[in-house]
This record gives structure tokens, sequence and C-alpha cells, in this order.
């Protein structure tokens, strides 16, 4: 179970990093507004693009999780020693 919540976070939490960064809510942050420098490098093409690189780099490894857990856990008669 634990393994599971664990992929489906990291799937999310990657989704996020890889939507965020284009929508309006980030745009229209009001907690950048007295900080001008902040909010120019925050909406610049570049952290965007290096927010939403971490996001697939997150998804990445949600799914290597997920394989290298999940296959350990196939049964042992499958793809064993055959007499």
């Amino acid at each position: 179970m634990a393994a599971v919540l664990s992929v489906v976070s990291s799937l999310l939490v990657g989704t996020i990093l890889i939507v965020a960064p284009w929508t309006g809510l980030w745009e229209s942050n009001y907690l950048l507004a007295p900080h001008p420098a902040l909010r120019s490098f925050l909406l610049s093409a570049f952290t965007r693009g290096s927010i939403t690189g971490l996001g697939l780099v997150n998804i990445l490894l949600a799914l290597h999780e997920a394989r290298q857990r999940f296959a350990r856990r196939a049964p042992e008669g499958e793809g064993g020693d055959r007499a």
C-alpha cells in the first residue's frame, strides 16, 4: 500500500510541476507583487521550462519506482526454471 501511495504522489507532484508554470495562476501570484525582480525571474521561459523539466524527471522516477517495486511482486512460478 505504501508503494502505491508513493508512486501516485510522485506522479501527482510531477504532473503539477509540468502544468502549473504554464497556467494563469502562476502569472497572477499576488505574493510576488512586491518583488518585481523575483517575479520576472519566475515568469521567464527558462524558469518555467526548468520546473517543467523537474516535473518530467519526477514522473520518470515514479514510473521507474513502480516498475522496480511491482516487478518484485511477480509470482515466483512465472518465468522460472521449467523442467
